[in-house]
């Protein structure tokens, strides 16, 4: 969990809204409680959040149209919406407009801790910039890479893959998972496997060829891995 991190939950029922407050403190999260839109929008321009819980069925200012002005002035806050409404046509309204989960009523309380602490996650990780295994360094910022305090030059591709690699770190990444996130491509075809491949083996060349320790280890049919220890 980001070191104080508060969350601010938008509901009006205020019997659920002390229910989810009394249990995100237990979990050591601080939490704000807004009943209306209105409230809501006052408290995301005076007080820093780290996360919002958003219902979308709100007195006044809809949930969405709080989550439209919210996005409109820049926060990058994730925001997982509480709707009673599971049918597709809300969940992509939601989606479209900015948010980052949504979760339908009635839920579980373990599963909103987990969502919870999905999207911390992510977003945490996504605002790193630097980024180190062994004696490889990586500065997604200054776009510097150096391997035993060599600088490494890569194309933009390849810079791309390792920021990847290393955002998943320890993790398999799929050539599913690249063509989509890298390549930003719908649907993996064979040709854009074929091209993953070789820019894979460029930046294996790169990274490790001239050491003995291995950091960009190939799963046969599985996919990649970037690991200190051999897989």
């Amino acid at each position: 969990m980001p070191e104080n991190a508060q969350i601010l939950v938008v509901e009006d029922d205020s019997k659920i809204a002390a229910t989810l407050k009394q249990g995100l403190e237990r979990e050591s999260y601080k939490v704000r409680i807004a009943a209306t839109g209105e409230e809501a929008f006052f408290l995301l321009n005076s007080e820093v959040f780290s996360f919002v819980c958003l219902d979308i069925m709100l007195p006044g200012r809809s949930g969405i149209e709080v989550l439209k002005a919210v996005r409109k002035m820049g926060l990058g806050i994730p925001v997982l919406l509480l709707t009673a409404k599971d049918a597709v046509e809300d969940r992509v309204e939601g989606l479209d407009a900015g948010a980052d989960d949504y979760l339908v009523k009635p839920f579980a309380f373990p599963e909103l801790l987990a969502r919870i602490r999905s999207l911390l996650r992510r977003t945490s990780q996504a605002q790193a910039t630097r980024f180190q295994i062994a004696d490889l360094e990586f500065n997604a910022r200054t776009r510097h890479v150096m391997r035993s305090g060599k600088a490494i030059d890569l194309t933009l591709k390849e810079f791309d893959l390792l920021d990847y690699l290393f955002r998943h770190k320890g993790n398999i990444v799929s050539r599913e998972m690249l063509a989509k996130d890298v390549w930003k491509e719908a649907s993996r075809a064979t040709p854009l496997d074929n091209v993953i491949d070789v820019h894979m083996a460029r930046l294996r060349r790169k990274i490790d060829s001239s050491h003995s320790q291995k950091l960009i280890h190939t799963l046969r049919g599985v996919g990649f891995m970037l690991k200190e220890d051999s897989v």
